[in-house]
């Protein structure tokens, strides 16, 4: 927030007098002449130990007699500014990361903050003060997607940690801006670590990990994202190896902090402290808590624990004032590279308002995004695209046809523009075409549907059914899930399966299945009912446009699983079970329904080597390959190009591992050069008997092509 305007500060002091030469040469915090480190030394010594006790909760005190006023850390913008009112709602992340494209989502990142910094502005011109509205966002959620049954998995990028890092690293920078020294915005990595269900024992949890596949999938996106300067960490609820994660020493102080230099703020997850002697009952008290959690390096609490305790912690010597100051550092200089204490006008983002959130431009650019996640599954006799020649009416049917949440997902923002699968298609098609829709069937109900004798008359029908962010999501947000968030099985709900069949018995024409979900779901028990199968996640408010514009061929399909789609939960391990083996794609050896990075296309494509691998490379070496894509088919169209690489057979290595990609539009009969380089550094994993990282000498494979069970392109190379 910006603290230092002139509405904020009536009947304490004017915004002249503040900004006087002689109020600088008073208050160094105040001067931005100073390097950040003198602005918040200045600013330690004029804080009493009570003021530093308010500053360090996340409903951040005033302190009027340094015209400090109240600040309120909580902001959400997983995939647009969230809970804040009028916002544009890009698809969810799930859906960003099925783009495989690291442009566009560094450019969501930026709309996002820039309707972030006009909300603030708005609010600081109302005093408003509140949730919602400041400059601290606590996203993006890059925990792995380790197994199908999380209901937060929709909120990740998947369940691979370096597509999850390159996406989350292009949505942080373009969160955080590109002013040298100053953030746009401050995003958060979050929840550290080893977090990713059950959601109903998550306060409670105690994840066994080895240290293999903590470095090795849990830590590495993570570690990427620090070493690319995101503003903080957030702690996760659950402990590891037993230990909670707001009070665990080791991860914080040894790794963070000094293993990956980590200067930024470190900040709970909200009641995480609060759990680590109410749940956990790893303390007994909140002050043994309080003082654990600045020992181990925390910042910033999301509850009252270190605003109620600290000052008690101190009295009773379990901490010194000394190490508070060392907690409340990172608070402080978080703050000023927002510039809280600059005056607000000499902001380059000054001038955002109204004419700033949700534009034409922004808008357009939700439609983009939802068009490249989207994945073609299913097209049988190249049912798509829909010709208009070929048909004259459409039915839309479907429990999902025409629902918000199917568009918005969870952690979404709102606004009056929202074009649902219903509306996108009626308004995207001639006007003499016969558009119909209905429900078609409830929640519950197995045996009773509409809108069959609609569809019978039809020349085509487009079915929406799927799930919903209440049928799957965070604990208590998702209501109706079977297990406290998260799910039981990937079956769709039983009514939606038995409408579609019931639909296929009755429509003799082509039926279009469209998916709503935020993870892996039983595609194969739909798909036998429809001619064609678009997963459509939850794509946010052009979702509907989006649809019309993939059916009617307009743009051809290109988004890519960023899951493995098994067959059955009975094939994985126990969810409870933190253990990479038989987990995703990396380390799972038995038959999926489809592929991590599996998507159809309108067209095809024929890959041509241009440059090879080397035979053998050293620890400093990139390996650098060259390939030709070409358009074989008559329509533009996105390509993934995916570089695997498959290592030495060395105990928990894993069986494949994606360490490259590029995403390229290339138009019909045309061809386009693809370069993909990767650092052999990257290779390294996990040496569980030296515990550090090793580069593995022996031989190596690069495999290249459009998902990881597919490879055009094979090199063979070793590591000396």
């Amino acid at each position: 927030m910006h603290f230092l305007r002139k509405s904020l500060f009536i009947g304490l002091l004017s915004t002249a007098i503040i900004y006087s030469a002689n109020a600088q040469s008073q208050a160094g915090y105040l001067n931005p002449n100073l390097s950040d480190n003198q602005r918040v030394d200045d600013l330690l010594k004029k804080l009493t130990l009570t003021d530093k006790a308010l500053l360090l909760g996340y409903r951040s005190q005033a302190i009027d007699r340094l015209h400090i006023p109240a600040y309120n850390w909580w902001n959400e913008g997983l995939h647009g500014v969230a809970r804040a009112g009028e916002a544009t709602v890009f698809p969810q992340a799930i859906a960003m990361a099925a783009t495989f494209n690291t442009d566009l989502v560094n450019q969501i990142g930026t709309v996002i903050s820039t309707e972030a910094r006009a909300k603030h502005n708005l609010a600081v011109d109302r005093g408003d003060r509140g949730m919602y509205v400041g400059l601290t966002y606590w996203s993006p959620n890059i925990n792995i997607f380790r197994d199908p049954r999380w209901g937060r998995g929709q909120e990740t990028y998947g369940e691979d940690p370096f597509l999850t890092s390159r996406i989350g690293l292009s949505y942080v920078h373009g969160m955080q801006g590109d002013v040298a020294g100053r953030f746009k915005i401050a995003a958060t990595a979050k929840h550290f670590v080893a977090h990713s269900g059950p959601e109903n024992t998550r306060d409670y949890f105690n994840a066994v990990v080895s240290d293999k596949d903590l470095h090795d999938t849990y830590l590495y996106a993570f570690h990427q994202l620090v070493k690319g300067g995101v503003a903080s960490v957030m702690t996760a609820y659950n402990s590891v190896n037993g230990i909670p994660n707001s009070v665990n020493t080791n991860l914080i102080q040894n790794t963070l902090r000094k293993e990956w230099g980590f200067t930024g703020y470190i900040v709970t997850d909200c009641g995480a402290l609060d759990d680590v002697y109410t749940t956990h009952k790893y303390l007994k008290t909140a002050t043994e808590a309080a003082a654990a959690g600045i020992k181990a390096g925390l910042n910033l609490d999301c509850s009252s624990v270190l605003q109620s305790d600290v000052v008690k912690a101190v009295e009773q010597k379990l901490i010194t004032e000394k190490e508070v100051d060392v907690a409340l550092r990172p608070v402080l200089l978080t703050q000023v590279k927002l510039g809280f204490y600059d005056d607000p006008k000499l902001s380059p983002y000054f001038k955002y308002r109204t004419d700033s959130i949700h534009n034409e431009s922004h808008v357009n650019l939700a439609r983009i995004a939802a068009q490249q996640s989207m994945v073609l599954l299913k097209n049988d006799k190249n049912v798509l695209p829909l010709k208009p020649s070929t048909y004259n009416s459409i039915m839309v049917v479907g429990p999902n046809a025409a629902s918000l949440d199917a568009l918005v997902g969870s952690y979404h923002g709102v606004n009056s523009r929202m074009v649902n699968f219903v509306e996108g298609i009626s308004g995207a098609v001639d006007k003499g075409t016969r558009v119909e829709y209905d429900l078609g069937a409830g929640d519950s109900d197995t045996t009773h549907f509409g809108g069959i004798w609609g569809a019978g008359n039809a020349d085509v029908t487009v079915a929406v059914v799927g799930l919903l962010p209440v049928t799957e999501g965070e604990a208590g947000d998702a209501f109706l899930a079977e297990a406290g968030g998260d799910k039981k099985t990937l079956s769709l709900p039983a009514s939606h399966l038995a409408f579609m069949k019931a639909l296929r018995k009755g429509v003799k024409k082509p039926i279009i299945a469209v998916i709503t979900a935020g993870s892996d779901v039983d595609v194969a028990a739909v798909a036998q009912y429809a001619d064609a199968v678009i997963l459509v996640w939850y794509p946010g408010e052009q979702g509907g446009n989006a649809l019309a514009d993939i059916l009617l061929g307009k743009i051809s399909p290109s988004g890519r699983l960023p899951l493995t789609f098994y067959n059955s939960v009975n094939d994985l391990p126990a969810f409870d079970n933190y253990g990479m083996a038989g987990r995703t794609y990396r380390y799972f050896t038995g038959k999926v329904q489809y592929p991590f990075g599996y998507g159809l296309s309108y067209t095809t494509f024929k890959y041509d080597q241009n440059s090879a691998a080397n035979k053998a490379y050293k620890a400093a070496d990139t390996i650098t390959v060259s390939c030709k894509i070409t358009n074989t088919g008559n329509i533009t169209s996105g390509e993934v190009v995916q570089a695997y690489i498959e290592y030495p057979k060395v105990d928990g290595m894993p069986i494949k591992e994606l360490k490259a990609f590029q995403r390229v539009s290339i138009d019909a009969g045309q061809s386009k050069d693809v370069t993909l380089r990767i650092p052999v550094q990257d290779l390294s994993k996990w040496d569980v008997a030296a515990k550090k990282q090793k580069l593995y000498p022996g031989n190596y494979k690069l495999k290249i092509g459009p998902n990881s069970a597919e490879a055009y392109i094979v090199n063979d190379f070793s590591i000396k």
